[in-house]
């Protein structure tokens, strides 16, 4: 068998600040932790909900709670990290680490509408240089441009940790023996795609732009595109965006009209940052509308939601013209 680099030997290859390096080797291991809680399953009592709501006023299930405790733990203890931020939490938590340099945001496990029946799942990670040795919820509030690194891990038939620090984009698979080892050297999103993700079920609600690009798709050869397109739908961003960096296709989150008043419903500062600056470092595009870069949107709540367009560049620039 071919020896493959491991995560370690790849962050020490960037060059990065040890304090960068320590945090992203916290963060992956906190992975494999959650990874084998979630592997567990029923096994270890970890399904179903956990009968509380988070700020979001979304019930949380158990794993929700168990992967945000074990990334708060772990991170809180590192001390390169001078706080943290996560989905399922009301505000920040600064760390009581006085050397402190880094800020990270995380949304624990994404997908949880997929928890209970065996469906991918995964971790986001996104990472912030601190401006404070006693970060308030205003230092976490910075644009997407000044993330220093990013990660997701999938949870499914093979565990998988895809990774950024801004000089491309890396692909790692979990072994047997809990290590994460490089299986995809320099991941490229294909710039032209014949396939698109979006929960369908929502088409009477979206905007007449989003409806007119969809209806093109559906046509197939026969209608204004002139090619048959297949449609995907995971029900988590983290499956969804994982297929995409791995053979292409564009992910919609649109607005709706349900709640006029929401920009979206995806998370600006836990999903669409970090999944962005992957996207955009494997030579995709991740705007809110076709149009506007998501990581240049200011931020002003740490639980702030924007519409999500991204994928392969070619079809995100499509959908701007629908």
């Amino acid at each position: 068998m071919t020896a493959r680099t491991d995560l370690a030997a790849h962050l020490a290859s960037l060059d990065l600040p040890q304090g960068l390096t320590q945090t992203l080797t916290i963060a992956a291991a906190a992975c494999v932790e959650i990874r084998k809680i979630v592997s567990g399953g029923a096994l270890v009592g970890a399904l179903g909900a956990s009968g509380a709501v988070n700020v979001q006023d979304e019930e949380q299930k158990k794993l929700d709670v168990i992967s945000n405790d074990v990334l708060t733990d772990r991170l809180l203890a590192c001390p390169a990290v001078a706080g943290v931020a996560s989905e399922e939490m009301d505000t920040v938590q600064p760390a009581t680490n006085p050397a402190g340099e880094y800020l990270v945001l995380f949304d624990p496990l994404d997908g949880s509408s997929n928890i209970d029946i065996n469906a991918p799942v995964g971790t986001i990670v996104s990472v912030l240089k601190s401006p404070s040795a006693t970060p308030t919820e205003a230092d976490f509030l910075q644009s997407g441009r000044q993330q220093v690194a990013a990660l997701y891990a999938v949870y499914a038939g093979q565990a998988m940790l895809v990774l950024t620090t801004g000089k491309g984009v890396a692909g790692f698979t979990l072994s047997h023996d809990g290590e994460w080892l490089m299986t995809h050297e320099d991941v490229r999103i294909p710039a032209d795609t014949k396939e698109f993700a979006i929960n369908m079920s929502n088409q009477r609600h979206w905007a007449e732009s989003v409806q007119r690009y969809v209806d093109g798709c559906l046509q197939g050869a026969d209608g204004p595109r002139g090619k048959n397109f297949n449609m995907r739908w995971v029900a988590a961003m983290v499956a969804d965006v994982h297929r995409i960096l791995m053979r292409g296709g564009v992910f919609l989150y649109p607005w709706d009209k349900r709640e006029p008043n929401k920009p979206g419903k995806l998370r600006l500062m836990y999903e669409g940052n970090p999944m962005s600056f992957l996207v955009e470092q494997a030579g995709g595009k991740s705007t809110t509308d076709g149009k506007q870069a998501i990581m240049d949107v200011t931020p002003t709540e740490l639980h702030q939601r924007v519409p999500v367009v991204l994928g392969s560049a070619n079809e995100v620039d499509q959908i701007a013209a629908a």
